[in-house]
């Protein structure tokens, strides 16, 4: 099964409109966060909601824009949408205690899974924008959300990491080794073969029935494949 970049839903509105939701581009999240930082000030479950709404109504410019006001969003969408759409957008789990009205939102009901307060944005912006795609930040940030920018600066690390590995494999150099990086490939494998124990992944006798399938090969049944992402 293919691995995900990022969380995705369908929610739809009062009016059966289905809306598409995926995490905030970066443009969106500053918004959002801004905002949403100030519901650390807040003392009422009134207060609390407003501020809640107004980071949806942030969110619906990328999702929606025509949905361009608190009234419309509670015009738009009942609660438990409201907490998806928050959730997908920005990471932010609120899990109601009671029944879900919204009179009933709690602060302790809130779970921000974010670092935004201490995340060097500006770094990670800048090692991404050496990739040479966008023309300016703003363009960057309009175009990628938190889990897009994590999953290509991963990608570009790994590259990077492999460049080196190659040259220094050009001068007999196990970079592997001194750096004490694991394959994880070989990993997975000797952890499939050993039952979830460290193996050792060199182990041809390993390399035989169901296990050796669940890795996508095997010896004694024919060399077969299975992609693994």
């Amino acid at each position: 099964m293919a691995t995900k970049i990022y969380e995705s839903a369908i929610v739809e509105t009062v009016y059966g409109e289905k809306i598409y939701i995926t995490p905030l581009k970066i443009k969106y999240l500053r918004q959002f966060m801004d905002r949403f930082n100030l519901i650390k000030k807040v003392e009422s479950s009134d207060d609390l909601l407003s501020h809640i709404l107004e980071c949806t109504v942030i969110c619906m410019q990328q999702y929606a824009p025509n949905i361009k006001t608190v009234e419309q969003v509670e015009d738009s969408f009942d609660i438990k949408s409201v907490y998806k759409i928050v959730d997908i957008a920005a990471g932010i789990k609120m899990e109601p205690q009671k029944e879900e009205t919204p009179k009933e939102i709690k602060k302790e009901d809130i779970q921000d899974g974010s670092t935004w307060d201490t995340m060097d944005l500006a770094k990670l912006e800048a090692e991404v924008f050496q990739l040479g795609i966008w023309k300016d930040y703003e363009e960057l940030e309009a175009s990628l959300s938190m889990s897009e920018i994590s999953a290509t600066l991963g990608a570009k690390r790994e590259q990077d990491y492999n460049d080196k590995k190659f040259y220094a494999a050009m001068q007999g150099v196990d970079l592997d080794k001194q750096t004490k990086k694991e394959d994880p490939w070989q990993a997975m494998k000797a952890r499939v073969f050993s039952g979830g124990a460290t193996g050792d992944p060199n182990d041809v006798l390993a390399l035989q029935g169901h296990n050796a399938a669940k890795a996508g090969f095997g010896i004694g049944m024919g060399l077969s494949y299975e992609k693994w992402d």
